[in-house]
């Protein structure tokens, strides 16, 4: 059954207008008609069925047929913080992976030896989106605007907040991330930028509680090591 998102839409409501973009998408793209079903999600882990009332090509109403709360909600969350690539094609392949896997929130750094400065948060939310709806999930990640690495690392953390630094800088030791994976709760994990974290940056992070973990015993890139965490505590706990 097709899937649309739709942000505005309440448990309590009955009857819901589409955006003109997925108004669009339904009745020209796709070709639905009236008396269709389609499947809805809020991205807050609302779920909804719905029968098409009107296929108006700019605003396609609908009619709420059956609502589910917390259709994917699991026990543990997922918190990567990640320093951008200079290349935004291999960020964008992550954030739409890990939706696809499965991640809660999305922090992008500027470190020390990050080699970019800006990005487009529209994109990345646009492309989060449509990995959410094609692997039919019902939560939309966090994603939060780029920060600087100090500022995010000396934020208040929750008392049971699991906290972990992925770096390669030698002499330092490290333990492995699935063994260090004990329990539910939230997991938040840095990951470099391509020229990983300088030593300077793992201290702080060090001195902030963040526990210093390997990702195995490939050197990986900043994209690969950021899904590799992310998958790594789903195989873990998503059991």
């Amino acid at each position: 059954m097709n899937l649309f998102y739709t942000p505005n839409l309440q448990p309590n409501m009955t009857e819901y207008v589409l955006s003109e973009e997925e108004s669009k998408h339904c009745s020209r793209v796709l070709r639905l008609g009236v008396g269709d079903k389609v499947q809805l999600i809020d991205g807050r882990g609302g779920f909804f069925e719905a029968e098409i009332s009107d296929a108006a090509p700019k605003k396609t109403k609908l009619r709420i047929l059956n609502y589910t709360s917390d259709q994917d909600k699991r026990s543990f969350r997922i918190h990567i913080a990640v320093a951008p690539t200079k290349n935004m094609d291999r960020m964008e392949w992550f954030v739409e992976k890990a939706v696809e896997l499965g991640i809660d929130e999305i922090s992008l750094l500027q470190c020390a030896r990050s080699e970019r400065k800006n990005i487009n948060l529209d994109r990345l939310e646009k492309i989060a989106i449509s990995a959410m709806k094609q692997s039919m999930k019902s939560y939309l990640p966090k994603i939060n605007e780029l920060t600087r690495y100090e500022d995010f690392i000396s934020q208040r953390f929750s008392q049971n907040e699991h906290k972990f630094i992925a770096h390669l800088v030698e002499g330092q030791e490290r333990f492995s991330l699935a063994k260090s994976i004990t329990g539910y709760g939230t997991y938040t994990i840095l990951i470099g930028p391509e020229g990983d974290f300088s030593p300077e940056e793992v201290e702080q992070a060090l001195q902030a509680g963040f526990k210093p973990v390997t990702l195995g015993s490939s050197r990986l890139r900043t994209e690969t090591a950021a899904l590799a965490a992310c998958h790594t505590i789903h195989v873990v706990l998503d059991v």
